[in-house]
């Protein structure tokens, strides 16, 4: 019996492993089509540009081309939209497209999160919550003390051989409600900027925890991918404020 036990544990590792393998493969494919993308829309944005420069031309002109321009600008913009969303399309499902974790690691992470009451870990998709509300002072992109050991009880995992394969992503949130203090808004001056400086906050404590910074990055989505319906007239809801780390394959 416990030799079969054995046997399924490390038949199941090599599964693990090849589906691991199978998805990394898949993202730097995903990634590369993403490279290809904002190159082409950079050329786009460049075309855009000189036909604008153009129509300048052909109207202090009064030329009859004009509006042959006019439709070529037209559609210059419209494409440029249409590879923008899907460029973002693409980056959504890159950063929600993790294999299932190593059991060993997905283990170390549900223990982690088990113990930390701000922290819940969804093993199929890699990612760790944490709330904002106990991770970051009010208003601020400063990590509450109590929060720094949860942190860098984080980064023994990310340091350790099971984790030796994965990056982290680091994603940050808000609600709708609009920041209103000079003193805050001048450092922060929108919900999108404290989205991004609580992330950079918290790779800062990564980093300096020995996790390599070729492995962390980060994102901001200020107040644009609520979880929960934010209360009427701006009022928000603490549910959205909340910075997810996902745990990738390396060089996704």
């Amino acid at each position: 019996m416990v030799l079969v036990i054995a046997v399924a544990i490390v038949t199941g590792g090599c599964v693990a492993q090849q589906k691991f393998d199978e998805v990394r493969a898949q993202n730097r494919i995903q990634q590369q089509r993403i490279t290809d993308l904002e190159g082409q829309l950079a050329s786009c944005r460049l075309q855009l540009d000189q036909s604008v420069k153009q129509l300048e031309t052909l109207q202090s002109r009064n030329s009859t081309d004009i509006g042959a321009k006019d439709a070529e600008i037209a559609a210059l913009e419209k494409d440029i939209e249409a590879k923008k969303a899907l460029i973002g399309r693409m980056q959504a499902q890159l950063l929600r497209s993790g294999a299932a974790l190593p059991m060993e690691l997905s283990v170390q992470l549900k223990e982690f999160a088990d113990r930390n009451k701000m922290v819940t870990f969804d093993a199929a998709s890699g990612m760790l919550k944490f709330e904002s509300d106990l991770l970051f002072e009010l208003g601020s992109d400063k990590v509450a003390p109590e929060a720094v050991a949860s942190v860098k009880a984080l980064c023994d995992i990310m340091n350790s051989k099971e984790a030796k394969d994965f990056d982290v992503v680091i994603a940050g949130h808000t609600d709708d409600v609009p920041i209103k203090k000079p003193a805050t808004r001048a450092k922060h001056p929108t919900n999108w900027h404290l989205s991004v400086h609580r992330s950079i906050a918290v790779l800062n404590i990564m980093t300096a925890n020995k996790v390599a910074p070729t492995r962390v990055s980060v994102r901001g989505f200020g107040e644009y991918r609520p979880i929960a319906p934010n209360k009427p007239g701006k009022k928000g809801n603490p549910a959205n404020r909340r910075v997810e780390l996902y745990i990738v394959p390396s060089g996704t």
